[in-house]
């Protein structure tokens, strides 16, 4: 009993096979909770973006309309009266199609960064999660050993 390793305190106790075995179940639980918060924060952000490639391209589809209505207006007044009135209402027209043409560019670009939405991140940390369960090496230079 005297020179036990519970008298030992330099030495630091390990725990036994059954402890860690009886463990296991609530880290295995804790890691699936990490991984699942993972893939809901992953989620959102890329739904976000999402949101505000839908919002800009709404807002695109607003002004296509209102050319629209300028592009009509040009037409009957250019029909209507000479020069001057149905030229203005081009110039106005053109102006909206370069805003229209912007905010679709813009919109797109912020559409494609949100879709699809999967958690990326959260894929890979689960793969390398069953690696390491299985036993399997996490870094590729290993693996080529």
């Amino acid at each position: 009993m005297f020179g036990s390793r519970t008298d030992n305190p330099e030495q630091p106790q390990r725990a036994s096979i059954g402890s860690l075995l009886s463990s296991l179940p609530d880290l295995i639980r804790r890691l699936i909770r990490g991984e699942i918060a993972l893939a809901r924060a992953e989620l959102t952000a890329k739904l976000k973006a999402a949101g505000v490639g839908l919002g800009i391209l709404a807002a695109a589809g607003i002004l296509g309309f209102i050319l629209l209505e300028v592009l009509i207006a040009a037409a009957v007044l250019g029909v209507a009266t000479a020069l001057p009135a149905w030229l203005a209402a081009l110039l106005v027209a053109a102006a909206l199609l370069v805003i229209v043409a912007v905010l679709a560019l813009v919109g797109v670009r912020a559409l494609k960064r949100g879709v699809p939405p999967v958690p990326e991140e959260t894929i890979k940390n689960v793969k390398s999660d069953v690696r390491a369960m299985k036993g399997e090496s996490n870094d590729p230079a290993e693996e080529r050993l």
